[in-house]
């Protein structure tokens, strides 16, 4: 069982993932924004970051980045339907996040979760 934070501003897709990751076994604290999700970081320990990119306020890319200074050992994952944003050399995103291109099957989230927390 992972700690997991997700930052989603879909409300319906940020309850769906949570309801898919929880019944996986997963504790999920959830956020509506990247401002949000950080106050969350500065709070408790995470296993995974599990953030769109495009939100408002501050976006999954910034969130990362500061949640990588916050704590190196977490792992960070990107949702997002603009992969090509997150393998952007320039926009300094972690190099060893994960993207997971929407759309994607709810199993698929949770192989990959499950993935990425063991590694």
């Amino acid at each position: 069982m992972a700690a997991i934070l997700l930052a989603e501003d879909d409300d319906s897709m940020r309850r769906f993932l949570k309801k898919a990751l929880e019944r996986a076994g997963h504790s999920v604290i959830d956020a509506a924004q990247g401002d949000e999700a950080l106050t969350e970081l500065q709070l408790r320990e995470f296993d995974l970051l599990l953030t769109d990119i495009v939100m408002p306020v501050m976006d999954g890319i910034e969130l990362a980045r500061r949640a990588a200074e916050i704590d190196p050992e977490m792992k960070i994952m990107f949702i997002t339907g603009f992969a090509a944003v997150a393998l952007n050399a320039a926009n300094q995103a972690p190099e060893d996040a994960k993207v997971l291109s929407k759309p994607f099957h709810l199993k698929d989230l949770v192989y990959e979760v499950e993935r990425v927390v063991a590694a």
